[in-house]
């Protein structure tokens, strides 16, 4: 089960709920697949909605990666998500959005940094 405040998120691969995740070296991953110089240029992309279904599936690969999946762009590509591309956008856009806010603590505040 995914955990938000770990910034995970969970996305139903071939039947299979699996865990994506932005750790740095899946972001350094991202980076590099996208030809990105800096995070803020990547995240630029997405948020502006300039972004490819390339795009998509290489934060998708970079986030499994980093939830510990050993599967390959290759695999993704022929991959079952349930829910399909628009699934999968949600997915990523809310993977971004864990990955670099800070999360709320239980009382309604953010917790301190």
């Amino acid at each position: 089960m995914a955990n938000p405040y770990a910034g995970e998120v969970a996305l139903i691969v071939d039947g299979q709920e699996r865990v994506l995740k932005l750790t740095l070296g899946a972001l350094a991953e991202l980076e590099e697949a996208l030809g990105e110089d800096t995070l803020v240029a990547l995240i630029d992309r997405f948020e502006g909605g300039g972004y490819s279904a390339r795009d998509l599936m290489a934060l998708v690969l970079a986030g499994l990666r980093g939830g510990g999946w050993s599967g390959t762009g290759r695999d993704l590509a022929h991959a079952t998500i349930e829910g399909g591309p628009m699934e999968a956008a949600r997915v990523a856009a809310r993977l971004l959005a864990v990955a670099f806010s800070v999360p709320a603590s239980p009382a309604g505040g953010a917790y301190a940094v």
